[in-house]
């Protein structure tokens, strides 16, 4: 049976207060604890406060010597802030994550097609699902680009969702982010810093990994350069997720690349070295795409390389 409401009394509850019209993640609706918590916070309960301050000290101390940062907008352009790390991680069931998973995967196969269509027959604005002046009117929908067919067949190989609960406790998309989204290299650190944060088998055990994911994206990469490499294309070190772009590119063991290391030849694109034009087989782009070719798409861009669409 799942464990009550615990007492006020309880030092790891001590103020705990449930919040009215919000999903709580710990409780159910009558005040029981997730059978999905249980472990965790059995184990937890028995460390004292000390070293529950020592614990969470740990994983900051851990981000702060491994550099992380996120680059925040301002009048210095390098300003830095640190990386917040929520100490406690949210835990799901496996068979709730499998589907959000799912249902996630749903939707970007929705989303694939409906760019595949924008860019291929339009036949969502020909019969009227889509107002033709919507489409024509958005800056994220480059002209120049309809008719190009995809290597691999498909347009979006790298996207995020912005996920979270309903007060009736489901699961709502929040935002699509298929422009360079960022996220992928922040929570591999976390994970990193929470294995600091408690050591112990358990709860680590228990969790999915996130380097078969990494592995699977350095794959499909290798499976899309035919005869060139692959790299990363980043805006520079002033954007406010640089620090990922290089974390990722370490990690994966690319090249990371701005604008102006690559040169267009012949419809090939290719990076500039001290020994000559090295070819390109694939491009992850960690830039908004209408920034990435100043000849074909904006021409104000500083960071993208002249041609790049026609590569």
């Amino acid at each position: 049976m799942p464990s009550p409401l615990p007492s006020p009394d309880t030092p790891l509850f001590a103020g705990y207060r449930r919040i009215p019209g919000v999903a709580d993640e710990l409780f159910d609706a009558e005040g029981r604890m997730r059978p999905v918590w249980r472990r965790f916070v059995d184990r937890f309960a028995r460390l004292s406060a000390d070293e529950i301050g020592a614990r969470f000290e740990r994983g900051n101390h851990y981000l702060r010597d491994a550099g992380v940062f996120y680059r925040q907008y301002s009048a210095d352009p390098l300003a830095e802030r640190d990386w917040p790390l929520a100490p406690v991680p949210v835990i799901l069931h496996e068979d709730e994550w499998q589907t959000i998973c799912d249902g996630l995967a749903q939707r970007a196969d929705l989303l694939e097609r409906v760019v595949a269509d924008l860019y291929g027959p339009g036949r969502l604005v020909a019969e009227g699902h889509l107002p033709a002046a919507l489409v024509a009117a958005s800056p994220h929908w480059l002209r120049p680009l309809v008719g190009v067919v995809p290597r691999g067949g498909y347009f979006l190989h790298y996207l995020a969702f912005e996920i979270g609960r309903s007060p009736d406790g489901s699961w709502l998309v929040l935002g699509d982010r298929m422009q360079a989204p960022s996220g992928a290299g922040f929570a591999l650190e976390n994970r990193m810093a929470t294995g600091r944060i408690f050591p112990e088998r358990f709860p680590r055990a228990h969790i999915h990994r996130l380097a078969g994911f990494f592995q699977d994206f350095r794959t499909a990469l290798a499976d899309l350069s035919q005869d060139g490499g692959a790299a990363i294309l980043t805006p520079g070190p002033s954007n406010d997720t640089y620090y990922e772009h290089t974390y990722i590119a370490r990690y994966l063991g690319l090249p990371l690349l701005e604008g102006e290391d690559l040169l267009v030849e012949n419809g090939a694109a290719k990076i500039r070295t001290i020994e000559g034009p090295h070819p390109l087989g694939v491009l992850w782009r960690r830039i908004d795409a209408q920034f990435a070719d100043p000849l074909e798409l904006d021409a104000d861009s500083r960071i993208g390389t002249p041609g790049l669409v026609e590569a």
